[in-house]
């Protein structure tokens, strides 16, 4: 039997840069998409929320002078983008797969209910939940926790090119230490870049657990789903 039912998988958006500094980075898309259809040809309901730092990132663009809002704006159409091309690469990887969005913007993708979401996820398609929460001042972390909540997932999967939950960046501190589980609280304290604040309160108060894990390394979402000690587990 399968640990979990029906999962959100957030992606990084610079994940899908593999390679290349910006972008989508073909091979890593396949990747992704070879990896996703081996977990849903086991019955898995599969929802996914994709960042669009590859791309466009709003605070970034705030930082350099253009307007919150519409900088904002501009990070969710790059994920928009971005769902778009995991979705392309699911559909050639024989994938069943959907793509809604937080605004309407027919015929790009369908708007984001919470009961079409649930419906296309019953019928057995990979859903992206495209466009972020719909809102500026909200990141993808958050619509990914808001996702996960509103489609009662079991778990939401954290994919990176980081193994897991550390002490430090391990990318900058090659003495971080990492972590096997730690609590919402303990991120809380220890002040862990993990997600943004908004986010972890979300997964914490709804009680949604959360697995950080190493997505660029192939068949870890496999592994995730046999419940092997893949990454770091945080819980309330």
């Amino acid at each position: 039997m399968n640990r979990y039912n029906r999962i959100l998988l957030k992606l990084s958006g610079e994940s899908l840069a593999g390679e290349k500094t910006c972008g989508i980075d073909e091979v890593r898309l396949r990747e992704y998409a070879l990896q996703i259809r081996a977990v849903a040809e086991r019955g898995i309901q599969i929802g996914i929320v994709i960042g669009g730092g590859n791309i466009f990132r709003g605070l970034s663009g705030a930082a350099k002078g253009f307007d919150r809002v519409r900088s904002d704006q501009m990070g969710m159409l790059a994920t928009v983008i971005n769902s778009l091309a995991l979705h392309s690469a699911l559909e050639a990887a024989g994938v069943r797969a959907t793509v809604l969005t937080a605004t309407r913007m027919e015929p790009v993708g369908e708007f984001y209910s919470r009961q079409r979401a649930v419906e296309h996820l019953q019928q057995g398609h990979v859903v992206m939940m495209a466009g972020g929460t719909g809102n500026p001042f909200f990141t993808t972390d958050t619509a990914a926790c808001l996702r996960a909540v509103e489609i009662e997932a079991d778990v939401i999967l954290k994919g990176t090119r980081v193994d897991g939950i550390y002490t430090a960046d391990p990318e900058k501190n090659p003495a971080a230490v990492k972590y096997d589980e730690i609590t919402f609280d303990e991120i809380y304290a220890a002040g862990l870049k993990v997600m943004d604040l908004t986010a972890i309160t979300l997964c914490r108060d709804n009680h949604m657990p959360l697995i950080v894990f190493d997505m660029d390394t192939a068949g870890n979402l496999q592994k995730v789903m046999d419940g092997e000690p893949v990454g770091t587990s945080v819980t309330r």
